[in-house]
């Protein structure tokens, strides 16, 4: 997973650094390690509501595991027969297809597009700590059997590499990119379509039979949580600050002076 976005990274890394002087923020390396140091510690800064949200979600993924599993796989088992090109093509946008994305932000962002570079950083960082750091690890620890191995909703065998249903990593990437994208644009009709897409990608996920429903709803919270947290951190450095812009139009060439506050 992340192999996948090496090359992206270190352009991302070399555009950060450029324009770290005028956005006021570390170069990108050292916000990204800020990022992954600021949503894995997380939990040592919730307050009581959080804690309880945590709770409420972890018992909707257990009643989902206890209620849902078994009968959504049994009926996607029943209307899939697993070479359908267009899910397959959905599917991948939770994985390869993804860094496709981050790379149209990228580029639109060294044209000008100051909000479209701020997808790709925030959107690069959310991927690695989400869907390259946290969900191996809960991966490896959980150890769930996939619905293809048909060893039932409640096999485990935790620190196996042949046990990795739970999340679901493709969901999780999905959702952790819907999430920077819609936190960015305040379109309604963006963040219906980010997270449509992404909601897309986990139902791809069940009809291969790679995942459970409680899987899937697991990538998802997890994905939009680190999303979240990376955009609304890295914000602390994007607002009330001055950056210089250029400036070319018909007899004027030059800079401007541009706020955020």
């Amino acid at each position: 997973m992340i192999l996948r976005y090496l090359s992206l990274c270190a352009a991302l890394c070399l555009f950060a650094t450029t324009h770290s002087a005028y956005a006021e923020q570390p170069s990108y390396p050292k916000l990204l390690v800020e990022d992954i140091e600021h949503v894995i510690s997380a939990p040592t800064r919730w307050e009581s509501a959080e804690w309880h949200n945590a709770g409420w979600l972890s018992l909707g993924i257990l009643t989902t595991a206890a209620l849902v599993d078994k009968p959504f796989q049994d009926e996607m088992r029943r209307h899939a027969p697993n070479n359908n090109r267009a899910v397959l093509q959905v599917e991948r946008l939770g994985a390869q297809y993804s860094v496709l994305v981050l790379g149209g932000f990228y580029l639109a962002g060294t044209a000008g597009n100051e909000t479209a570079s701020y997808v790709a950083q925030d959107g690069l960082a959310a991927s690695l700590i989400a869907s390259g750091l946290i969900a191996p690890t809960i991966k490896l620890v959980v150890g769930r059997s996939r619905p293809r191995t048909n060893s039932g909703t409640t096999h485990f065998k935790p620190f196996s590499d042949l046990n990795a249903s739970f999340p679901s990593g493709h969901t999780t990437e999905a959702f952790s990119l819907a999430s920077v994208i819609s936190e960015h644009y305040e379109q309604p009709w963006v963040s219906y379509s980010a997270y449509g897409l992404a909601s897309l990608v986990g139902l791809a996920r069940s009809y291969h039979s790679a995942h459970f429903a409680s899987d899937i709803v697991a990538g998802a919270a997890l994905g939009t949580w680190v999303g979240q947290s990376v955009v609304a951190h890295n914000q602390t450095y994007r607002r009330n600050k001055l950056t210089l812009l250029p400036e070319v139009s018909p007899g004027i060439l030059g800079v401007r002076l541009a706020g955020r506050f």
